[in-house]
C-alpha cells in the first residue's frame, strides 16, 4: 500500500528541481512577511491582502490535533475540522464543530481518528449531510451534522477496475454535481475517479491512472465548478503537479499545469469569481474562472524543494505568514479563507480578507 509518506518521498527529486527562481504572485518568499497594524503578516497583494492568523482554532481541552486535513462550513455558519488526532490526545474525536466565531460547540467521530481526511457538506433533501472519507478504513461514510452514520462505501467491488484481484482503495475527497451524483477520488489507492449516483450506486469511472492527458496520479481532490456556463469536475492532479477538468461524463477538457504557480494541488472551494486551492508545495493559491493564479498566498517554499520537510518543526520554529504543507483550503461566509495544514501538530489559519 503507498502511503503518503512513500509518495511525498518519490516527489521530493521533482520538487527540487521545480525550486527554482520563481517569478510569483506572491506577497514574501523565505523572508520576513509585511506586518500590518495588528502585528499580524499579511498576506498576499492588491485585491487578494490578507491578515495572517495562525491557530485561529484550537482544539477543545483534552483534545490535541494530529493532521489537520479536512474543512468545511454549514449554511448556519458553523465549522468543521477533521484530523487524525495526535497520539497523545486523551480525546478521540476527529471532528471538530465551531461556531462562525471561532468557538468550540462539539466534537465526535472518535471512529474516524487516524484517518479522518476529506471532508464536505452538502443538502439532501432539505437536510445537510456530511460526507468523509477515512483513508485508514478505506471507505466513505456519510452522516448527520452531528456524527449519526446513515450510509456507509467500503471497497467498490461493483467497480470494473476493482474486481477480481483486489486493488488498493484509499478514497481521499468526494465532489458534488448538481443533480445530486457524486465523485470520489482514490488518492492514496489505486488512482481513479469514480461517479456515484445520488443513492450511492455507481455510475461509471471518469478517469483512470497515468501520466497522459485525462489520466491521473494522485487524484487527491476534486470540485465541480459551476462559475461557467456547464459544470466542470476540476481535479487536483497532484502527482502529476497540475490540475485537470473534465465533463460530468468524463470527456477531458483541459490539463492546466504551471509548476511556477501551482505546484501540488490538494483540493477547491468556490466563491464567486475566485477558486481557493490549497497546495502541499507550502502556499494557498487563488485561481480565477480559466484557472490562472491570481495570487500565491504565504509561500513557505520547503527547503530545497522538499516538500514536508518542516513537517517536524514545533510551532516555535514556524515563520509567521508562512505556510509548510497546506491540505485544505474553504471560502468562509464572509469571503474569509480558512487554511488546513498537514502537519503532525496540526494547525488551522483564517486569512482574514482586508478590503
Amino acid at each position: 500500500m503507498q502511503t503518503r509518506r512513500h509518495f511525498i518521498a518519490q516527489l521530493a527529486t521533482v520538487a527540487a528541481a521545480a525550486a527554482v527562481t520563481r517569478p510569483s504572485l506572491r506577497s514574501q518568499s523565505s523572508g520576513p512577511a509585511v506586518v500590518g497594524t495588528a502585528g499580524l503578516p499579511i498576506v498576499g497583494t492588491g485585491d487578494h491582502r490578507y491578515e495572517c492568523v495562525h491557530d485561529w482554532l484550537l482544539p477543545p481541552e483534552g483534545l490535541v490535533w494530529g493532521d489537520t486535513h479536512g474543512l468545511c462550513q454549514d449554511k448556519e455558519g458553523y465549522i468543521y475540522v477533521a484530523h487524525t488526532v495526535h497520539p497523545s490526545s486523551k480525546r478521540p474525536e476527529a471532528v471538530v464543530v465551531y461556531d462562525p466565531k471561532g468557538k468550540f460547540v462539539r466534537a465526535f467521530g472518535a471512529e474516524f481518528r487516524g484517518g479522518a481526511h476529506g471532508l464536505d457538506v452538502r443538502t439532501e433533501s432539505g437536510t445537510e449531510l456530511l460526507y468523509h472519507c477515512d483513508t485508514a478504513r478505506s471507505r466513505v461514510v456519510k452522516t448527520t451534522l452531528k456524527g449519526e452514520v446513515l450510509w456507509t462505501h467500503d471497497y467498490p467491488n461493483e467497480v470494473p477496475a476493482y474486481a477480481g484481484a483486489p486493488i488498493n482503495f484509499i478514497p481521499t475527497n468526494v465532489a458534488f454535481a448538481p443533480n445530486g451524483d457524486f465523485f470520489v477520488g482514490d488518492g492514496y489507492g489505486s488512482y481513479h475517479m469514480l461517479k456515484f449516483s445520488a443513492a450511492g450506486q455507481f455510475l461509471k469511472e471518469i478517469a483512470t491512472p497515468g501520466k497522459e492527458d485525462g489520466q491521473l496520479n494522485n487524484p487527491h481532490g476534486q470540485w465541480v465548478d459551476l462559475r461557467g456556463p456547464e459544470p466542470v469536475l476540476v481535479i487536483a492532479d497532484r502527482g502529476n503537479r497540475r490540475v485537470q477538468t473534465f465533463t460530468l461524463d468524463g470527456q477531458h477538457l483541459r490539463t492546466v499545469k504551471d509548476d511556477t504557480h501551482l505546484r501540488m494541488p490538494c483540493h477547491f472551494d468556490v466563491r464567486g469569481d475566485l477558486m481557493v486551492c490549497a497546495d502541499l508545495d507550502s502556499q494557498v493559491c487563488l485561481l480565477d474562472r480559466n484557472y490562472a493564479v491570481v495570487a500565491q498566498l504565504g509561500d513557505g517554499i520547503a527547503a530545497n524543494g522538499n516538500v514536508g520537510s518542516r513537517r517536524k518543526q514545533t510551532r516555535a520554529e514556524f515563520t509567521p505568514g508562512q505556510f509548510i504543507c497546506p491540505h485544505d483550503a474553504i471560502f468562509l461566509q464572509n469571503g474569509d479563507i480558512l487554511v488546513a495544514e498537514w502537519l503532525p501538530i496540526g494547525r488551522i489559519t483564517l486569512l482574514r480578507h482586508l478590503a
